[in-house]
């Protein structure tokens, strides 16, 4: 498998569509079992937690739209910047607007797996002329 954007574009939808379903199965194929991502209150999120989190529920997507902005391949890694308009809950608490995120794909073997991410909250800019 030649790694290349238009495959790692394919993966990312399948992973909103893997977010909005809770399809455990391909979460747990396609992030590899040492992950480490930032979320944006700044802890660590584990494949363990994140699978945890589909499996009971706990995360839940009502809306997700992307914004690809970028995606770079370096030999055997796909680096993905994505915005996403989003709408659900995480940990009971509401989870609402624009977030950036930077994604890590590595190529292992056939296999590509999430390594890594972090994503943030854009904030608007408010009109300071107003």
């Amino acid at each position: 498998m030649l790694l290349n954007k238009e495959l790692v574009l394919q993966l990312e939808y399948k992973l909103i569509e893997a977010i909005k379903t809770s399809d455990i199965a391909f979460l747990k194929n396609h992030l590899h079992d040492e992950l480490f991502f930032v979320a944006p209150d700044g802890s660590i999120i584990t494949k363990a937690m994140d699978i945890m989190a589909h499996q009971s529920r706990q995360m839940q997507v009502e809306y997700i739209e992307p914004f690809f902005e970028d995606v770079k391949i370096m030999q055997d890694t796909a680096v993905v910047l994505v915005d996403y308009e989003t709408k659900g809950t995480m940990l009971g608490n509401p989870i609402e607007g624009r977030f950036r995120y930077i994604r890590f794909w590595k190529q292992f073997h056939q296999d590509l797996k999430i390594i890594g991410g972090s994503c943030h909250q854009l904030k608007l800019l408010e009109n300071k002329y107003q």
